[in-house]
């Protein structure tokens, strides 16, 4: 059926397909079934329908891909694509071969970042759903196992790109056991050549392997990855065991340093670190930086008396402040007339649409509160969203 999709008679479905306007609709499946069979007519509607859902990913971009439902949730966003893309040429890289391409993203960016690229996939479905969309580039794609593959395929000076599938029948793992291809190959991979595992963003520490390039990526505030590269020998700043957080698509980077963490009390703002920040541990190393200092030891929320000016994370101005207490915050919101209520917490045992639904809110009002611990205990830190601009600090 993939080849019948990606061929002539399927283009012409596609077609039909795309002008209606609900693809899930009986009306439309008996539009397509005028002209094509139920099998093909089937295809050609869930086809548009990944389409649509995939332009919150690829934007107009997406009308002209092959999708598969599992390849749209697992392919990168193309600015980090482009990114990666970018960083395998600034290394000296002009062929790379992508061991588990999935549908065909990171090759794509690749192939027309201007790199020779090889694409392996175990799939055939899915190998013939990633040649139709890398195909006006050249690109060749291979069918089969990526561990048997690699020897053949990586010759010196070859870099290398693998996004090891992380999920079970339970959904995503960590459980190094069951990536594919294997945790320990594809980590292999990486010293004596340019390369990169792409993880998800929640890869604990245990397995960054040591002596490598590590960077999270956030994607206008939405943690996406963290990509493990080989390190670049004799680069400055850029030997083993790096940690950065990125932030696209402005590039703005920040690279962990060894500082020892602050803690002092509330000032009058607040600064909320970008979820890649916090993952690559760069919390400590932004509060030297701002000059802010922590509210307590295991708290990623900063605090400083000068208006933080940053684009690595949120900040904002305190209006207020009490002991966290439900019944102290029920009287807050009451006597303030709270309708809306934005909570923030960290550190602190409560959920906030559950504690919403017990404080009865009600009036024209609305606040944003953190509840967080401090040197001083449990506060509830009542806030004002900083609206200025963000620069590089």
């Amino acid at each position: 059926m993939v080849r019948r999709l990606v061929g002539d008679e399927g283009a012409v479905a596609l077609a039909t397909a795309a002008a209606q306007p609900d693809v899930d609709s009986l009306a439309a499946a008996t539009r397509l079934r005028r002209d094509h069979d139920p099998e093909l007519a089937a295809a050609a509607l869930q086809q548009v329908a990944l389409r649509r859902r995939a332009r919150t990913k690829f934007g107009d971009a997406a009308d002209d891909l092959f999708l598969t439902a599992d390849g749209l949730e697992q392919a990168s966003r193309p600015v980090v694509s482009q990114w990666r893309a970018a960083r395998f040429a600034e290394r000296g890289v002009t062929r790379v071969v992508d061991l588990g391409c999935g549908i065909g993203a990171d090759a794509l960016a690749m192939a027309r970042a201007g790199l020779d690229v090889v694409a392996v996939e175990l799939d055939p479905a899915t190998a013939e759903i990633a040649r139709a969309n890398l195909s006006p580039y050249g690109v060749e794609v291979v069918v089969g196992d990526a561990v048997e593959l690699a020897a053949d395929l990586l010759g010196p000076g070859v870099g290398v790109f693998c996004d090891p599938a992380r999920r079970t029948e339970r959904g995503r793992t960590w459980r190094v056991d069951t990536f594919r291809p294997p945790y320990d190959f594809v980590t292999g991979l990486l010293p004596g050549r340019v390369g990169c595992i792409k993880f998800g963003p929640g890869l604990p520490y245990e397995l960054v392997p040591a002596g490598s390039d590590t960077t999270w990526l956030s994607v206008t505030g939405d943690v996406v990855e963290a990509s493990v590269w080989s390190p670049a020998v004799g680069t400055p700043g850029q030997s083993g065991d790096r940690r950065a957080a990125l932030l696209l698509p402005s590039g703005d980077e920040i690279v962990v340093r060894p500082e020892a963490p602050t803690v002092g009390p509330v000032g009058r703002f607040l600064i909320e670190p970008d979820g890649a920040v916090i993952r690559a541990g760069a919390v400590d190393t932004l509060a030297v930086r701002l000059a802010a200092h922590r509210l307590d030891p295991q708290i990623a929320y900063l605090t400083t008396d000068e208006p933080p000016d940053t684009p690595y994370g949120v900040g904002f101005e305190m209006v207020g402040s009490f002991p966290w207490k439900e019944k102290v915050l029920r009287a807050w919101v009451r006597d303030h007339e709270i309708g809306t209520l934005e909570i923030k917490k960290r550190g602190i045992e409560v959920d906030p649409a559950t504690l919403r639904k017990r404080l009865h809110l009600k009036g024209s009002g609305s606040a944003t509160i953190v509840i967080t611990p401090s040197l001083e205990g449990a506060r509830v830190l009542v806030v004002r969203r900083l609206e200025v601009p963000s620069r590089v600090v």
